[in-house]
């Protein structure tokens, strides 16, 4: 799987990883967008004397082509929303089931060999206990 993954990051090394600033800062383009930029380019192609000298529509040109190319890519890659699904699906139920076993072990960890391992997990809920008690002598 991980080697699917290294194919497509060799394969499109254009790619840009923003900052959530910039992605909050950039313009959206939508579906209703798309035609817009569509017909923008068109007008700037068939009447170039309008725009100023510094305008590049040449670049204009592959900034939308590019996204074009890009866009069903995005839309399969959208699917892939089913792996975030399922491993936080799969890690709920191996938690779950850590919480039980911890739960058995502490009941009947004394005299069993245990008590050095229940120690261990504890120090996953020290934080929490320590905050839970400072809450309480708070109230």
């Amino acid at each position: 799987m991980l080697q699917g993954i290294s194919t497509i990051k060799e394969k499109l090394p254009f790619l840009v990883d923003l900052s959530s600033g910039d992605r909050k800062a950039l313009p959206k383009i939508g579906d209703k967008s798309r035609a817009f930029v569509s017909i923008a380019l068109e007008v700037g192609a068939q009447n170039p004397e309008f725009l100023p000298r510094s305008f590049d529509l040449e670049e204009m040109r592959k900034d939308v082509q590019l996204f074009e190319a890009l866009y069903p890519v995005l839309r399969s890659l959208t699917q892939l929303q089913l792996v975030d699904d399922t491993t936080l699906a799969v890690g709920s139920e191996a938690y779950a089931a850590a919480l039980q076993v911890y739960n058995y072990a502490k009941a009947s960890g004394q005299g069993a060999g245990l008590d050095a391992v229940v120690v261990e997990m504890e120090r996953r809920f020290a934080r929490k206990a320590g905050k839970a008690k400072s809450e309480k002598a708070a109230l």
